[in-house]
C-alpha cells in the first residue's frame, strides 16, 4: 500500500531518527510542534527509526488518522539522517525511497527552468 500511495497532495519525511513507539497522537504532535506543519491536511508524513528497516506513516483521511507501519524483511530504507527537520518529497523521490534508493540521485535528470528562446 505504501509503495503506491497516491492519495496525498504532499509527502514529508522526518529526517533523522524517530522513536517508533509513538502512536498517532505522538507523531501528530511532532508534525505540529517540531515541524510547524498541519497534520490535518491531505499530506502523508513518514517517520523512520534507528534501524532503518521500518517506517510509520501518518495520514489524515478527513474523519480520522490513518497510521501505516511497514517493516522490510530484507534491507533498509535510505533515510536522510541530516537532522530533525521535515523535508518535502517529489513523487519521484517518494518512489525512490520506497524502492530502497536514496532520495538524492546525483545521476538523475534534474528539471530545467528559466529557458528562453533560441
Amino acid at each position: 500500500m505504501l509503495n503506491s500511495f497516491n492519495g496525498a497532495d504532499k509527502v514529508y519525511i522526518a529526517c533523522g531518527y524517530t522513536d517508533l513507539r509513538r502512536g498517532i497522537d505522538g507523531l501528530a504532535g511532532i508534525v505540529q510542534r517540531q515541524f510547524n506543519l498541519d497534520p490535518f491536511t491531505n499530506t502523508l508524513f513518514l517517520f523512520c527509526g534507528r534501524r532503518r528497516d521500518r517506517i510509520k506513516a501518518l495520514y489524515w483521511e478527513g474523519d480520522g488518522f490513518l497510521l501505516l507501519y511497514k517493516r522490510l524483511e530484507n534491507g533498509n530504507f535510505q533515510w536522510p539522517r541530516s537532522g530533525a527537520e521535515a523535508r518535502a518529497l517529489t513523487p519521484q523521490q517518494y518512489r525512490w525511497l520506497m524502492e530502497g534508493l536514496s532520495i538524492e540521485q546525483p545521476k538523475a535528470h534534474k528539471p530545467v527552468s528559466g529557458l528562453s528562446e533560441i
